[in-house]
């Protein structure tokens, strides 16, 4: 029996993007003649074939919208759901969710379950292990109309709701300078995520207006757990200079640096300082309360479905020009920054 060929599959063979070759399967007029000419020769060599079942859903509608979320244990796609759902059950649709759990295979997975389900549109958030975007290709070859939320990819061309994470992260560390912190450390996300890395560079952007030097000792890789937290602060106190605050990339991280802190029995936020992003319901509860950024979950889901809504009636974008839509980040500050 025989693999189905997929758009990756053509591009590794041709040492190219799998963007490229669906533009290129898709006569996008930023492709030349003779790059597709290039791919539908291999295309056809290979025995390529489109996904005919996700075609064909474009016959009839199902009334149900295929939703893939990284974790349901996580407040913020909940939140997030919660915005698509009130719209969708407006527009006379339902709501099928799938999880990745942060898994690239789940998620291709769920991409194969939801087209097989017939569904009318997907709406993703990107696991973080996500390093190949083929299966997103593959459903917008098929017709299959998809918006991304929170993690997007701009290079796919596709719809999408963000929020402005460069200035949310701005915001946070700026928060920490006022504060009177003047060795803050990052944990970031994977970098391969582009609302980590802006993040990233929000935060080296407050540190250089304020004249503060960025320290590469600073920044530690996490990956978004608790677990990182505590691990990635244990690493930070054992610099000859520790930091005196962290703007951890996003609240569960914070929420291990907290716990950490604690256990070393540093005061917080008289020695330490410590900001999140998100803005998850646990925030609020702990003690000392965390300080983070709000990323408008609820209207995040709005606007993604709105989007949605939009590429189904139209049959798709017609100008070939995804529409990206940017929410303002609302900081919110909480006790574990409150040091003046």
């Amino acid at each position: 029996m025989s693999l189905t060929v997929t758009i990756a599959d053509i591009a590794k063979k041709l040492n190219t993007t799998s963007a490229t070759v669906s533009r290129a399967l898709n006569n996008h007029p930023a492709i030349s003649e003779k790059t597709r000419k290039k791919v539908l020769k291999i295309a056809e060599k290979l025995n390529y074939r489109r996904n005919n079942v996700a075609s064909s859903l474009r016959l009839s509608k199902t009334g149900i919208i295929g939703v893939i979320i990284p974790s349901a244990e996580i407040n913020f796609f909940g939140s997030v759901v919660h915005g698509i759902e009130s719209i969708a059950n407006m527009n006379g649709y339902n709501v099928l969710i799938y999880q990745s759990n942060e898994s690239m295979e789940h998620e291709k997975k769920g991409i194969e379950t939801l087209l097989n389900a017939r569904v009318d549109g997907i709406m993703v958030s990107m696991a973080k292990e996500t390093i190949d975007y083929s299966h997103f290709l593959e459903a917008k070859n098929a017709k299959v109309p998809i918006v991304f939320f929170d993690r997007a990819n701009d290079e796919l061309q596709i719809d999408s709701v963000v929020i402005n994470d460069y200035k949310g992260a701005y915001i946070a560390t700026q928060h920490l300078i006022d504060q009177g912190y003047k060795h803050i450390a990052h944990i970031s996300g994977p970098l391969h995520i582009s609302i980590f890395k802006a993040r990233l560079e929000g935060y080296r952007a407050a540190l250089k207006t304020n004249g503060l030097k960025y320290n590469k000792t600073f920044v530690v890789p996490g990956d978004v757990s608790i677990e990182s937290g505590r691990n990635s602060l244990r690493r930070l106190l054992k610099l000859a200079q520790p930091p005196d605050a962290v703007f951890a990339v996003e609240d569960f991280t914070a929420l291990g640096v907290i716990k950490e802190l604690k256990e070393q029995n540093i005061s917080i936020p008289g020695d330490f300082g410590v900001i999140g992003f998100a803005n998850e319901h646990f925030g609020e509860h702990i003690t000392p309360s965390l300080s983070t950024i709000d990323q408008q979950t609820v209207n995040m889901g709005k606007e993604a479905f709105n989007l949605m809504l939009n590429l189904i009636k139209n049959k798709g974008n017609k100008n070939n020009k995804p529409q990206k839509i940017t929410l303002e980040p609302v900081p919110v500050f909480r006790d574990s920054t409150d040091r003046l």
